[in-house]
């Protein structure tokens, strides 16, 4: 008793792992949590939020320390020390407060002997009042920390597509080995049938090499369809990953969703996935920004076709509080200031720069247009094989149908002594031929389904 129902756990457990079904899902999952290229898409966007992290640094306050002594000859010629903190704004102007504390027997006249302090600021008049450089490199960087995201979508947009072509490719070639096993068997046991039949001295021996032959000839499409499949077996590995960057091979035990594959996919709408392509391609969207970063860099170009004038002013104090005691009559007397100021006569270089940052924005602007025209006739065009498709499905799937009870009814003639086998094997024949025409046609109208999404950037 013990034996037997061991022998039964066995023969389910076998049967459990001969059914180990991987859908499509499933699998598309896997690609897109552990792939290679899904990772490294995600690396892009990390990296340039770490250019946009650089980029602020610019205005990170800081801490600056000038200090100098000289002595000689037991003469203190001098010293000076001077501790400055500096605030760099969003608006161009930086804020700096300090202290000083100088002294010596030398001491350079303009520096103040004693300990002073002193608050000022910095202001750009002309160039670089509206943009600067600090400004427009944070801008760029945020923009392409969006842009990156838009290149990551794309990648897995690639990814995903080659993955589904993949998946429904194994579908495919799994379908025709077990159409081609199916009637392997089937023409095995005629085979033997007839083969009896000989003996007993029902059939003759042309009957029985035709069977034969008829074996021979669908065990060679059988052979044919095994290596397909494992070839297909060995393109859906390239995408199998689990955790810790490990690569597997996909188990023999695996078999396809059959059902999924011989469905017919959602309808598509054409005009709607053309809008929604308008709207969210990552590529379109990856030429919004480039265009976007552009005008950041156009409005920093013109910046040098103004002059530079630059005004400082600084209120000093004694000691190290500079704020004590001001007053109307303190400002009047403790400060000092200056403005720099300089204008290239010809701004050779500045209209020079200005220019090419409009001619990249016009350059851009033509290749935009161009993606969008070659995404829209992409997606068309996939539209349309799709359509195409799906009516030739339905005709080769009738055809198949008719094919298949055409062979049974012959099969009852023959039974009943009325047809022979040659008759029989044409049948056959055309009924394999139609089903591998069928699971071709299928593997192509899965793909142009998701190609359609793939040319719309659709796959997530």
């Amino acid at each position: 008793m013990k034996r037997w129902l061991l022998y039964i756990v066995l023969f389910v457990a076998q049967s459990v792992t001969a059914q180990s079904l991987f859908t499509v899902d499933e699998f598309i999952q896997q690609v897109r949590q552990y792939h290679p290229v899904a990772k490294q898409a995600n690396i892009l966007v990390d990296q340039a939020a770490a250019e946009l992290l650089a980029a602020k640094g610019a205005f990170d306050p800081a801490v600056m320390l000038d200090a100098s002594r000289k002595t000689f000859d037991g003469k203190n010629y001098y010293y000076y020390t001077n501790p400055e903190l500096k605030l760099p704004t969003w608006v161009g102007i930086d804020v700096k407060a300090g202290l000083e504390s100088n002294g010596g027997t030398y001491l350079n006249p303009e520096v103040t002997s004693g300990n002073t302090s002193y608050l000022g600021v910095e202001v750009p008049l002309a160039k670089g009042l509206l943009m600067d450089k600090r400004r427009a490199a944070v801008q760029q960087a945020r923009i392409l920390r969006s842009q990156s995201e838009q290149e990551r979508m794309a990648a897995i947009n690639d990814l995903l597509f080659d993955a589904y072509t993949s998946y429904w490719q194994w579908a495919g070639q799994y379908s025709l080995y077990n159409l081609y096993s199916t009637f392997l068997d089937v023409s095995n046991k005629r085979f033997r049938l007839v083969k009896l039949s000989f003996v007993n001295g029902d059939r003759s021996a042309m009957d029985t090499l035709e069977a034969f032959a008829q074996l021979q000839n669908v065990a060679m499409m059988q052979t044919e369809a095994l290596a397909k499949l494992n070839d297909a077996v060995l393109d859906l590995s390239n995408y199998l990953w689990i955790d810790r960057d490990s690569a597997y091979l996909l188990p023999s035990t695996a078999k396809p969703d059959t059902v999924r594959f011989a469905a017919y996919a959602e309808p598509v709408d054409a005009e709607a996935v053309i809008a929604n392509a308008y709207l969210q391609h990552p590529l379109l969207r990856t030429y919004q920004f480039k265009l976007e970063s552009l005008q950041v860099e156009r409005k920093l170009k013109f910046q040098s076709l103004l002059p530079v004038l630059n005004a400082k002013a600084n209120l000093l104090n004694k000691n190290y509080y500079v704020l004590k005691g001001v007053d109307a009559a303190f400002l009047q007397n403790n400060y000092k200031w200056g403005i720099d100021f300089k204008l290239p006569l010809f701004l050779r270089e500045g209209r020079g720069s200005y220019q090419q940052a409009k001619l990249k924005i016009e350059n851009t602007n033509y290749a935009f247009t161009a993606k969008q025209w070659e995404i829209e006739n992409k997606i068309r065009s996939y539209f349309n094989q799709f359509i195409q498709l799906q009516k030739q499905l339905q005709i080769t799937q009738s055809a198949f149908d008719s094919y298949r009870l055409l062979l049974r009814q012959e099969e009852l003639r023959f039974a009943n002594g009325e047809s022979s086998l040659f008759v029989i094997n044409s049948r056959e024949n055309k009924v394999i031929e139609t089903g591998q025409k069928l699971a071709e046609l299928r593997i192509k109208y899965q793909k142009a389904y998701y190609a359609v999404q793939w040319a719309a950037g659709m796959l997530r």
